[in-house]
């Protein structure tokens, strides 16, 4: 380091000699960069707190009071103090009353223009760090990577209040939103590229259980599993590969869930769909399983939208599997069969199968089982053949699977709220599942952003 720089941090940073030393004393790189990384965070610290503390000093322009409209003036001088990722800042700044006597309460115009509530302790900055990391890892192990990146300690209990904290504000500003739309509103597009628009707008949803605590408040009993569901939308973008082969990717992708019934999430995806333009996409398509509750939704609010629906084709080929082990119980011969039924289903010749399938049903060697299966998954194929048009959708190079919702819920729920000995109340999961959300939805910092009456 050269001996000019090394007086001028010393001479402006008292105390800073034995991490400076540190540096003298590093040999390798890793010791380096660990040494160095000590310098910039104490010198940041003292950046921080002289910035604050000159500012704290400066002149205060004092507000009229809302009682009488006198001005304010000075009462007093206080301290205030807030940890950063920095660590912990101290300032005194000016207390400010009514000449009159007012019953206002103290006024703090410099905490209004750093942006501080009353009783706030940590900074938003420290808030929005931690919390996103809890978004990912359970909280002892989120406070633990936080302790050892910005070198502050947090309790756990301090920073689930955060996540519910954040989290209520957020479910708070989802049901204005929902709200709005359920009243006919409009909703404000989200902004997107140009050739975004242009792209097919593809959909789809599933469930997935979830281990809830059996009473509110306490962690004793059996758990309970609730199903959430979740919903995904993005552009189907297509290119192709150095090879010349054309393959697709999911841009702008949003997702949707929620812990309740098929209603409250049809309301979610068409407040999403309408912000990702739905109402102007050249073309939509939804593609899901077989539920009944998933093809209601699309019935009742996405058919008469123009967007196309699809049955997951490999769900299709599950189905027509139930019906092979009923016919051939379990023999290789039904294998074969499927083998055929599948092709067939891939060249669009689904009313063969569906007639295979009720001619043998009715055939008198069939046991009530048999024929029951059979016949069922005949209705099934025949309820949804306008949505098993594969033919047409692979020549399109559109996809004929689920996979990508399958994908999201893995993300989204599994790989955070399914995790060993993981039971969650209702609130703390609603209220972190809304965080996940923001953080995949591009939202994140948002919900951190002050409140238009702080």
């Amino acid at each position: 380091m050269a001996p000019c720089l090394m007086a001028s941090i010393e001479r402006e940073v008292p105390g800073l000699q034995e991490t400076l030393a540190a540096v003298e004393r590093a040999q390798s790189m890793d010791e380096l960069v660990a040494a160095v990384t000590v310098v910039v965070r104490e010198l940041g610290a003292w950046l921080l707190q002289t910035v604050v503390a000159q500012r704290a000093a400066a002149p205060t322009e004092w507000p009229a009071c809302p009682a009488c409209g006198r001005r304010l003036h000075c009462k007093e001088r206080a301290g205030r103090s807030v940890t950063t990722s920095l660590g912990l800042v101290n300032w005194a700044r000016r207390i400010g009353r009514c000449p009159r006597g007012c019953k206002i309460g103290q006024v703090v115009p410099f905490d209004q223009v750093l942006g501080l509530a009353p009783n706030q302790r940590h900074s938003t900055e420290l808030k929005r760090s931690a919390t996103l990391v809890a978004v990912f890892m359970p909280l002892l192990t989120a406070t633990a990577i936080v302790e050892r990146l910005v070198h502050v300690h947090l309790a756990a209990s301090t920073l689930w209040h955060w996540i519910q904290s954040v989290g209520r504000r957020a479910q708070a500003d989802l049901e204005a939103q929902l709200a709005q739309v359920a009243g006919g509103g409009e909703v404000p597009r989200e902004p997107m590229e140009a050739t975004l628009n242009r792209l097919l707008l593809l959909m789809g949803a599933d469930g997935v259980m979830v281990p809830f605590r059996p009473q509110a408040g306490s962690p004793k009993g059996t758990a309970v599993w609730r199903e959430v569901k979740v919903a995904v939308l993005a552009r189907l973008d297509k290119r192709r590969n150095r090879a010349g082969k054309t393959v697709t990717a999911l841009r702008q992708r949003r997702l949707v869930a929620v812990l309740g019934d098929i209603d409250q999430l049809a309301l979610r995806l068409k407040l999403e769909a309408l912000r990702q333009g739905i109402t102007t996409a050249p073309r939509a398509m939804w593609i899901s399983d077989g539920a009944r509750g998933l093809w209601r939704l699309h019935r009742e609010h996405l058919a008469d939208m123009g967007v196309i629906g699809v049955i997951d084709f490999y769900h299709t080929v599950g189905q027509i599997w139930t019906a092979a082990e009923a016919w051939y119980q379990y023999l290789p011969s039904a294998r074969q069969w499927l083998e055929k039924a599948r092709h067939r289903l891939r060249r669009g010749e689904v009313a063969h199968i569906i007639n295979q399938l009720r001619e043998e049903a009715n055939d008198s060697v069939r046991s009530d089982d048999q024929r029951h299966i059979m016949l069922r998954v005949a209705t099934f194929l025949e309820n949804h053949s306008a949505h098993l048009d594969y033919p047409t959708l692979k020549a399109d190079d559109l996809p004929i699977g689920s996979g990508f919702v399958e994908s999201a819920v893995k993300w989204l729920i599994q790989q955070r709220f399914k995790g060993v000995g993981m039971r969650w109340s209702e609130d703390g999961f609603n209220h972190l599942l809304m965080l996940r959300l923001a953080w995949a939805n591009d939202r994140f910092d948002s919900l951190f952003a002050p409140s238009p009456n702080s």
